[in-house]
């Protein structure tokens, strides 16, 4: 039996002169265009894909869907509608008439492809048009140009270098705005400003997203002189108006370069409605007026806000925190009415930078508690409260659980904050197995590990790291030889504590701190080099402070000098007269040559002076629990069962022939 096709059902009857056009969907961007055939009138203001669907029938049924016209529409529906349906277009796109797809068409679905994150096929769309020489628009090469950015992987252009030099040939550079705005938005974004700024020249007329894209440019490369100077010449020579986003770039810009009388005036600007405000430009505002520790006008700005979203509370959050209002900052987040991984990452990092490690742990337990997945910065932040606690089971439960399942990527700056817990907790083969693993290593990585074997005594070590650095091409900086010259302290190198602080300065042009000059000390010091060590820290350029004189104070002690020694100590009790460890180094050094008049006497004056020996503490963790201990403390509740265990220790120590200094 033939098979008949179903008779087309009849379109609805015209709407009469005066009765309003139907709205248009989302998908229809084209408000220019005039259809009178009531099928393709009925596709212009369809909303839906299975209503698309019965139209797309009734057209190919009555034939209509042959015509290049009908087609592009259909095309156009499964481009841009939302979600993009990509097979269908596909699909219509196959069946174009002949001869073939024109450009506009192609256009048309490098677009969908784009929107599906699809960009490499959408470039080999535009390699078909390039092949068949198909009179195309500006429009195909944007989306060529977004197809070629999308496509690549890393800073480079290339993809976007080879598009450039088609629009080139075609006569679209330098006269087209769309195709210069994209092409500078492209060098931009891979920071090859040079590149920008030659195309950005080169257009003979510019809009403001022309300005806005290169003053952005140059903010985030931290290249702010040139972005303020853009954005003066847009204002001035350029007639441009600029919009909110103009001015998020410029306020980036103020921001790094300090200057915060033009924060206000931008400020000012829009509080007098110079620019429609936006929660973006508020968010803007917020950071500025918090980079210049402004506190009273970033709050103005944020109570001042119609509308906020997470990020506006989070940017006040990390103001309050970043200008040392811990108190506000914790308040205003309880406050939030919603919070993300990045509000819980702001505030555990502020705890974790106010030395407040056991705060930035505890909030780290609730977010997850609360089921709020960390991200990258949340573990960053939380990794140093670990080490300052000595956390090493909850920083190895970090890196199992969320490194080793593949949750979180394990980038330089992760795998750094790693290398410094582990060797700060004591598991210094982690951190080297890390170390080791590492694909990409920056300044801070060796640093890491250099700091980590100085500070266990593997001085060798960490002059073997030191000339393996030297041999990356990375340049050292002022905490490496920091670590170079602890290292050289702790095992008593002078000659190559000497050569390392020279060539600190005449090598690498770094100029040494009070740091450095304190390793310096301390590593003469203890070598018995009293007096060389004195005149080092009394030909500094800057006051020796607490670290340079402490550690000759150290050196008198162990050496015995009691007239270098009262020269350190009487620098130091002027710089703190309440320090009791200051009392108690002198008084070392005049017991070990039986000065006991001169003990007698700095007893007296701590008693007079009312100082204080703070007494000394250790603390062990357990089950994720701290626990202190004093000196002879028996405060504990199993204090009993702990001398018990140590002293069956020291049972087992001597009868292994161990001998207690005393």
């Amino acid at each position: 039996m033939p098979h008949h096709a179903p008779p087309a059902r009849p379109p609805p009857p015209s709407p009469g002169t005066g009765a309003a056009p139907p709205p248009r969907p989302a998908w229809n961007t084209n408000r220019n265009l005039v259809v009178t055939h009531p099928l393709l009138a009925l596709l212009e203001s369809c909303a839906s894909f299975p209503r698309f669907l019965q139209l797309h029938a009734l057209l190919t049924v009555s034939g209509l869907a042959a015509g290049r016209f009908p087609a592009s529409r259909l095309l156009a529906f499964c481009a841009l509608s939302t979600p993009p349906r990509v097979g269908h277009a596909a699909a219509i796109l196959a069946r174009a008439p002949a001869p073939g797809p024109n450009a506009y068409m192609l256009a048309t679905m490098m677009r969908a492809f784009l929107r599906a994150r699809l960009p490499r096929r959408a470039l080999a769309l535009f390699r078909r048009v390039v092949r068949q020489a198909l009179p195309a628009d500006a429009r195909t090469l944007v989306f060529a140009l977004k197809a070629a950015a999308a496509a690549e992987h890393g800073p480079s252009s290339a993809g976007g270098e080879g598009v450039h030099c088609v629009a080139l040939k075609w006569g679209f550079v330098g006269r087209s705005v769309l195709v210069g705005n994209a092409l500078v938005h492209l060098y931009a974004d891979h920071g090859s400003l040079a590149r920008a700024r030659r195309v950005f020249d080169e257009m003979s007329e510019r809009d403001v997203v022309s300005w806005t894209t290169m003053v952005d440019g140059y903010a985030r490369r931290g290249m702010a002189d040139d972005a303020w100077h853009v954005f003066c010449r847009m204002v001035v020579a350029g007639g441009q108006q600029p919009n909110e986003v103009t001015l998020v770039a410029a306020l980036s810009a103020i921001g790094q370069m300090g200057l915060l009388a033009l924060g206000r005036r931008v400020h000012s600007y829009v509080a007098e409605g110079g620019v429609g405000g936006s929660v973006s430009l508020a968010n803007a505002l917020i950071d500025m007026f918090g980079k210049f520790g402004c506190v009273p006008s970033a709050r103005e700005v944020f109570n001042g806000m119609a509308a906020k979203d997470v990020y506006s509370w989070t940017t006040m959050v990390n103001v309050y925190a970043k200008c040392g209002h811990l108190e506000s900052a914790a308040q205003l987040f309880e406050d939030m009415p919603r919070r993300n991984a990045v509000s819980w990452s702001c505030i555990i990092a502020a705890y974790s930078q106010a030395n407040q490690p056991e705060e930035a742990v505890r909030l780290f337990k609730k977010m997850i508690e609360e089921n709020v997945e960390p991200i990258n910065a949340t573990l960053v932040s939380v990794l140093p409260a670990c080490a300052q606690l000595g956390c090493l089971d909850l920083g190895r439960w970090i890196y199992d659980n969320y490194i080793v399942s593949g949750k979180a990527v394990l980038t330089v700056n992760l795998c750094n904050a790693f290398i410094d817990m582990y060797a700060k907790c004591g598991d210094l083969d982690a951190a080297s197995r890390l170390f080791a693993e590492m694909g990409e290593r920056n300044v801070v990585s060796w640093n890491s590990m250099v700091m980590a074997h100085a500070v266990h005594g593997q001085s060798e070590e960490v002059l073997h790291l030191f000339e393996q650095l030297k041999g990356t091409g990375i340049l050292p900086d002022e905490i490496t030889f920091l670590g170079l010259l602890s290292a050289c302290s702790h095992s008593g190198l002078v000659s190559e504590g000497r050569r390392y602080f020279k060539e600190m300065k005449m090598g690498y042009q770094i100029e040494p701190k009070a740091e450095h000059y304190a390793c310096m000390i301390d590593l003469l010091g203890k070598s018995g080099l009293l007096e060389e060590a004195l005149e080092v820290a009394n030909g500094m350029p800057m006051e020796a402070g607490e670290a340079g004189w402490g550690a000759l104070l150290n050196a008198c002690r162990v050496q015995g000098n009691v007239e270098i020694g009262e020269c350190a100590a009487d620098k130091l009790v002027k710089l703190d007269p309440l320090d009791s460890g200051i009392y108690v180094l002198m008084c070392q050094i005049y017991a070990n040559k039986s000065k006991w008049d001169q003990v007698k006497m700095l007893r007296m004056l701590m008693r007079d002076r009312g100082v204080k020996k703070n007494p000394g503490y250790s603390s062990i963790e357990v089950d994720g629990k701290f626990h202190e201990f004093l000196v002879a403390d028996v405060s504990h509740v199993q204090s009993e069962d702990i001398y018990a265990a140590l002293n069956n220790i020291y049972f087992h120590l001597k009868l292994e022939g161990y001998v207690p200094l005393t």
